[in-house]
């Protein structure tokens, strides 16, 4: 296994470069890597730590009462405050002639940016995802929008095991134990729904929503039925679909949506659903989907935080039941598909359909099998291993 740290992690060049204009809010699941980055941050720039659980440290922010030697002020978990945001505003015009203020949480900082006195114009937000293969490899995305990926040679298969395997959270990923993984899967639905949730929602049944999180891994890669999940929990449709919102809200869960096009009679409403952590997952072929999803997630994100660009993450299905995993697209248009397929190499009849279809520059199939590298009509069949060295 390669060697890393914070300071080879994805975002800490550009967290670093832009803490020199704007503040920078970090959102993230819960133990992907946000203290510890931002504790190599401090090395780089003197500064002072304060986490909102702790209550000497949330007063001491709260009365403006900053070290008098930092230039970094790194507020973790501040969005709990009720008043964040006006709080947060007033401190910054202050004192950003002094200060860099850097926030962190675990739960999507957007969501709470509503009423009040707006902080448009005065961030740069980041979402930091758990490792991938190209980034525990240090590898340096070299591709542009509507170009084909570029993949690297070398051997990758055995860290693309053990992501599979343990998942890309750094604690489990690193120590690669399955006692430690199975205990620390525990304890992160327990703080999920009892520290997380209870902090920042008004979510009573806390026990149907444990039942739900149980339920999720078993409907990985396919159409979600909130409607079906309601029945069998015994709650109305809005329910469970706030509770969806809740969960992707802190990170645990997240749906994409279909492709909408006129060449293609798309379905309108239906998501499919995945998890941040696929470890979870027991079904194998669900779980190479979701950490193929996790991964293009992931290069999603980096081309809207870093570079700017409108990229979404969708999929394809139309009204005649014809499917393909995943699409790419920049300002709407089609850059590339991928589909998944566990051990099958035979090319799926509906990446040619679509292909046609919609033009899509780009189409690939990736599978387990490190044997089967091949281009046919304009589609690539390879290595899931090697295609995800050409993300983030």
């Amino acid at each position: 296994m390669p060697s890393f740290g914070s300071e080879t992690r994805y975002l800490f060049p550009f967290i670093i470069e832009d803490l020199q204009e704007k503040m920078v809010f970090l959102g993230g699941p819960r133990q992907v890597g946000k203290t510890t980055l931002a504790e190599t941050l401090l090395h780089n720039i003197p500064g002072q730590y304060y986490n909102w659980d702790k209550l000497g440290q949330r007063n001491a922010a709260l009365k403006g009462q900053w070290a008098p030697k930092s230039n970094l002020i790194v507020l973790d978990e501040f969005h709990k405050y009720k008043k964040w945001k006006t709080w947060l505003k007033g401190e910054y015009d202050t004192l950003k002639g002094r200060f860099k203020f850097l926030l962190t949480g675990s739960a999507r900082l957007d969501l709470y940016r509503r009423g009040g006195d707006s902080l448009q114009g005065r961030y740069h937000s980041y979402r930091l995802h758990p490792f991938s293969l190209a980034e525990i490899h240090a590898l340096k995305l070299q591709t542009n929008p509507f170009q084909p990926l570029q993949f690297r040679s070398g051997h990758w298969i055995s860290d693309f095991k053990m992501l599979l395997r343990y998942g890309g959270f750094p604690e489990p990923f690193v120590k690669q134990n399955d006692r430690h993984w199975r205990r620390w899967q525990q304890e992160k639905i327990e703080r999920l729904l009892k520290e997380d949730i209870r902090d920042l929602t008004v979510i009573q049944d806390v026990g149907n929503l444990a039942l739900l999180a149980d339920l999720l891994p078993s409907k990985i890669a396919s159409i979600l039925s909130i409607n079906s999940l309601a029945e069998d929990l015994g709650v109305n449709f809005r329910t469970v679909a706030h509770w969806f919102d809740v969960f992707e809200q802190f990170y645990y869960c997240f749906r994409i949506p279909p492709y909408q096009t006129r060449k293609v009679a798309a379905v309108k409403k239906e998501k499919k659903l995945y998890l941040w952590d696929w470890s979870s997952i027991k079904n194998e072929g669900a779980k190479l989907e979701n950490m193929v999803a996790s991964h293009l997630l992931k290069f999603c994100h980096y081309l809207v935080d870093v570079e700017g660009y409108k990229a979404e993450l969708h999929f394809l299905r139309d009204s005649t039941g014809k499917e393909l995993d995943f699409l790419i697209t920049i300002d709407r248009q089609p850059w590339f598909a991928v589909e998944v397929k566990n051990h099958d190499t035979q090319i799926a009849s509906s990446l040619y359909y679509f292909k046609k279809r919609l033009n899509i520059p780009q189409v690939y199939q990736v599978t387990t099998d490190e044997n089967q590298d091949y281009e046919k009509k304009g589609i690539r069949v390879m290595p899931a291993s090697q295609f995800l060295t050409g993300l983030v």
